[in-house]
């Protein structure tokens, strides 16, 4: 009887053991119960954008989440990624914060716009809104080892960006036509994000790739608030009506060793010199080294 008695106690700890634990879980770190502030990291050059869209989707289908705050530490990178990024993003119906850390530039800033309200230190660098297309030259270096470059084309054009050769005037002007397409869509999508506070035609007017500190891009309405993450983050959970401080969620960035040791930009760099020669138009913003 005694035994019965002892493993009865024993069954029902083990179970209430069982069931602090998974309360625990969830009331710590990732998967709270109750409502919560979701935060999105969007670090380094932006090349792809599926890990950024699967966690959107995932944070979007979770009904706890009440709200998402975009982090964003990026010179910017492609275009079609950072549009996709920027599309998904927007869709959202609830509300989404973005926070500027050392760099939101280029495409980086073409995301921030997708935000409700938009967060950055006072030396945040953000704007350069523009585009970039760059490519090398080779022709000289050819000449001097005794390279040709031998091209059978179906088109004048197929082969526009060769490092073989410079380009044509028609080459040229193609390239340039394309380049102010593309820009215009990066002032659209500002436009859409800041409307309320600043007409087109003074948006064109910054987006000649030109940088600016966070306090200057306040000062020219760009962003709407000073702050850090807490803030950011803080601001978010106002936005969506979550009282008291919000309950953050995140997914654990996994940083590759090659970013580990080269950094953000160099890793970016050396992608480039790895990629071949090609054309590739970006919203981006070099740092250097």
């Amino acid at each position: 009887m005694k035994r019965k008695r002892f493993f009865k106690f024993l069954i029902i700890g083990v179970a209430l053991l069982v069931l602090i634990l998974v309360v625990r879980s969830f009331t710590t770190k990732g998967g709270q119960f109750g409502d919560k502030v979701a935060v999105v990291e969007i670090i380094g050059a932006i090349s792809k954008s599926d890990k950024s869209i699967e966690q959107i989707h995932r944070f979007r289908d979770d009904q706890t989440v009440k709200a998402i705050v975009v982090r964003i530490d990026s010179p910017g990178g492609s275009v079609g990624a950072v549009q996709e990024i920027h599309t998904e993003l927007a869709k959202l119906e609830k509300p989404v914060v973005a926070s500027m850390g050392n760099t939101a530039a280029s495409g980086g800033y073409y995301i921030a716009c997708a935000a409700d309200q938009i967060v950055a230190n006072r030396g945040s660098i953000t704007g350069s809104i523009g585009v970039i297309l760059r490519f090398m030259k080779l022709e000289g270096l050819y000449e001097k080892v005794g390279l040709e470059d031998q091209v059978v084309k179906s088109g004048e054009f197929k082969d526009t960006g060769s490092p073989g050769r410079g380009l044509t005037d028609a080459e040229r002007a193609l390239l340039q036509d394309t380049i102010d397409d593309v820009h215009s869509q990066f002032v659209d999508a500002v436009f859409e994000g800041r409307k309320a506070h600043l007409a087109r035609e003074e948006i064109a007017a910054l987006a000649d790739g030109r940088i600016f500190s966070g306090q200057q891009a306040l000062d020219y309405k760009l962003l709407d608030v000073l702050g850090n993450l807490p803030d950011a983050i803080e601001l978010a959970g106002t936005l969506s009506g979550i009282s008291g401080k919000p309950k953050v969620i995140r997914d654990k960035r996994k940083v590759p060793l090659i970013e580990r040791l080269l950094g953000n930009t160099s890793q970016q760099n050396l992608g480039r010199l790895l990629s071949g020669p090609g054309i590739s138009f970006r919203y981006e913003f070099d740092l250097g080294d």
